[in-house]
């Protein structure tokens, strides 16, 4: 998918509408041992009782059925306001294999 470089947007911090600069970010891969991910595992059942339950004992998704991963990512895109210099984010992102910026 194609986007232009700069785009004319709403400023919350202006409160107009000014250009802004658009540049995506690095999407970070979560951790393994988040807080949720933790919660969840109890939920199972896994990560209880006596001992060393080192990342609770198993080999990874074993009796699990293995998910399909998504051919594509949701966009995670910043714009930096030309006017204040401050940067916010998308509300929404959109799927899309490629980004490229023109």
């Amino acid at each position: 998918m194609k986007l232009p470089k700069i785009v004319k947007r709403y400023c919350p911090y202006c409160k107009k509408h000014t250009e802004h600069n658009i540049s995506p970010t690095k999407k970070k891969n979560p951790s393994g041992l988040t807080y949720g991910s933790k919660i969840r595992a109890r939920k199972r059942g896994q990560a209880r009782g006596l001992g060393n339950l080192g990342r609770y004992s198993k080999p990874a998704i074993s009796k699990f059925k293995k998910k399909d991963k998504k051919t594509t990512k949701k966009t995670d895109l910043r714009y930096e306001c030309k006017v204040c210099k401050k940067m916010h984010v998308q509300r929404q992102g959109f799927r899309a294999k490629k980004i490229e910026f023109k």
